[in-house]
């Protein structure tokens, strides 16, 4: 790994466990053995610079990851279900699904520029905007599809940050039983 990606890797998980404020350049440069200088030269804006390729980094892989199970199943609400299941499954081996949001990165983002909240909305735009083209592929009038689709975005991260804060599968396990069953119902209602 070259050592801009070593630094982003070590900086998303630190800021995810310990969120932006929490967590120290130095922190990150002793965890990555690497000096103020090579830190500065991949990320000369300093510790905000390093956040918002973060972001990038955590963005590409969130949509991908989702893109990847939407293009597998044949119904939105099996695709919500599958993403769901695949959050679970994250959490139940791995203990954590903080790399599947940018919630645990940001905590703290009324203090943070507009260059980060542009960053944080762009993913979360782009997440609606998969689930809106997949309701819309399955009949729901555009305005009804938009407006589902930024429910199922809230959702998903707000199931997200109740499991990481109750230490438990069960808010993705509740909304997974109620939300694939809505955009069905939705859907046959059109």
């Amino acid at each position: 790994m070259d050592t801009k990606s070593l630094i982003i890797d070590i900086a998303t998980k630190l800021f995810q466990k310990q969120g932006y404020t929490g967590t120290g350049l130095n922190e990150i440069l002793k965890l990555g053995h690497l000096t103020k200088g090579a830190l500065y030269h991949h990320f000369p804006g300093g510790k905000e610079e390093l956040l918002l390729a973060c972001i990038r980094s955590l963005h590409e892989a969130i949509a991908e990851d989702i893109e990847s199970i939407f293009e597998r199943q044949p119904t939105t609400a099996e695709a919500i279900g599958a993403v769901l299941d695949r959050l679970i499954f994250l959490y139940e081996t791995e203990g954590t699904i903080a790399g599947y949001t940018i919630s645990s990165v940001v905590s703290g983002i009324d203090t943070l520029s507009d260059p980060v909240r542009r960053a944080c909305a762009q993913l979360y735009v782009e997440m609606q905007g998969i689930f809106r083209r997949r309701l819309a592929e399955d009949g729901l009038a555009a305005e009804k599809a938009s407006s589902l689709a930024l429910m199922v975005n809230a959702s998903l991260e707000g199931g997200i940050v109740l499991c990481l804060t109750t230490q438990s599968t069960e808010p993705l396990l509740a909304i997974k039983q109620w939300l694939p069953t809505m955009i069905k119902e939705l859907e046959s209602s059109e």
